[in-house]
């Protein structure tokens, strides 16, 4: 077969003009938010993929979809009294139908753009992802909380959910990838709707929120996200260090088998959005709070602190000395969360996720790593009263040089080698005190 003979071909050069194709003209803004409107969504907001805002994820959108000129952000409502229950089922059956919806919105402005010969990529709501960068790696296309942030749908609260002026954080978000131009953009709301009330401080049931805005990402996504990725992971190892189905008993009830299967039938169930539930914030949901403050507190706040329920920590964690002190009715269960870094790179970039400050309070140290082998890399890492900086190459005197070859350290990080077995084959070497090399270890217990 001629390519130019092909009956396809002939028909496409009939109805073509001849020359380079133009570039598809700006996009009227009114028109692309009425359209997301009249597919499902309740507001939107456009974004240029020259905003400043994307800075830090322009890359990474441009790798998957070169032509993008224009961010399509959209919010989905949710209703407010499922995500409020104590009952998981009840939640979890709002959160699946609500993303469900997200992405059927985002798949139908696609649709209608590409019939009318506009270039547009629908990413993921949340699931699935791009899972052959975990653990350490951006799993994600985009990060849809910035461009909400940076389309005037909202800003972040204390909680890191985005809370909308009217919808309050009762909304999951999307994004549409557009190949063109719009005539205009959205810029971002002039006030944050957070009321910073604490609510969420004082319902997280692991203390992943501080009242001063820090954020502990090891602790949430340790018990929120068990039935997925990294909890999944260490479930899977459990079951294979089981000798046989009592030991495995012995180390996974049967509710929690149950709960497994039931996320990996029905899809991934959170162990707990409390901060979101209890979270009074928007136009539409502040009344009932502000008329009956202790009425919120009793109905939605306290059963959500009261509940009896197994809690998952990593031993050793802020968020095990947080739910027993604050939590006495919570049953703590200690488990791994999957997160082993597979590069040095991603070590370094995962400290922050993983500190605990509250294991960090009384140590002030400057550690000196030297990475040689397969990966070479040198690095800082400071922790003062219960603060992390990590910064490339060696800054300033340290109190703690550690040299390692890299694939040793990171198999020591995932507890495949033992870290005496490289301290004497001189595959881990240290220069100072091993208390500080211990004192490090606890302040990172993922």
């Amino acid at each position: 077969m001629i390519l130019a003979e092909h009956p396809t071909v002939q028909r496409f050069r009939e109805t073509s003009r001849p020359g380079s194709v133009e570039p598809p003209k700006p996009l009227d803004a009114a028109w692309l938010r009425q359209l997301c409107l009249d597919c499902g969504a309740d507001d939107a907001g456009l974004v240029e993929i020259s905003r400043s805002a994307l800075d830090d994820q322009r890359s990474d959108i441009l790798r998957y979809f070169p032509p993008t000129r224009t961010l399509l952000s959209f919010v989905c409502r949710m209703n407010r009294e499922p995500i409020r229950s104590p009952a998981r089922s009840v939640a979890n059956l709002e959160f699946h139908h609500t993303g469900d919806h997200v992405n059927d919105i985002a798949r139908k402005v696609v649709t209608t753009l590409e019939k009318q010969g506009v270039r547009a990529l629908n990413p993921a709501m949340g699931f699935p992802m791009e899972m052959d960068r975990f653990p350490g790696g951006k799993i994600w296309v985009v990060s849809h909380k910035p461009v909400a942030v940076a389309a005037g749908l909202g800003h972040m609260g204390i909680h890191r959910n985005v809370i909308h002026a009217k919808f309050g954080n009762f909304i999951l978000l999307g994004t549409v990838l557009i190949g063109a131009e719009a005539t205009a953009y959205d810029q971002p709301i002039s006030y944050n709707p957070c009321l910073e009330c604490k609510l969420c401080v004082a319902a997280c049931p692991v203390g992943a929120i501080a009242p001063n805005g820090d954020f502990n990402f090891s602790a949430c996504y340790t018990h929120n996200y068990r039935e997925f990725m990294g909890g999944f992971t260490d479930w899977v190892e459990q079951i294979a260090d089981s000798k046989d189905a009592l030991d495995y008993r012995k180390k996974v009830s049967d509710p929690e088998s149950a709960s497994m299967w039931q996320s990996l039938s029905f899809g991934p169930n959170y162990k707990a959005a409390y901060c979101l539930s209890v979270c009074p914030a928007g136009e539409e949901v502040i009344g009932p709070y502000l008329t009956d403050k202790a009425g919120h507190l009793r109905e939605v706040v306290r059963p959500l602190q009261e509940k009896e329920e197994t809690i998952y920590v990593v031993p050793g964690s802020d968020a095990e000395e947080h739910v027993a002190r604050r939590f006495p009715l919570k049953t703590i269960k200690r488990v791994g969360n999957g997160l082993h870094p597979r590069t040095i790179q991603r070590f370094l970039s995962g400290l922050r996720l993983t500190f605990q400050p509250g294991k960090a309070a009384k140590l002030n140290s400057v550690y000196h790593f030297t990475f040689t082998g397969k990966e070479e890399k040198q690095a800082t890492v400071t922790i003062r009263d219960g603060t992390l900086q990590v910064q490339d190459g060696h800054q300033g005197e340290a109190d703690l040089k550690v040299t390692a070859d890299s694939e040793t350290w990171l198999g020591f990080l995932a507890k495949e080698r033992s870290l005496l077995w490289a301290l004497l084959r001189r595959r881990i070497r240290i220069k100072g005190s091993p208390r500080l090399l211990v004192a490090f270890g606890k302040c990172f217990p993922s």
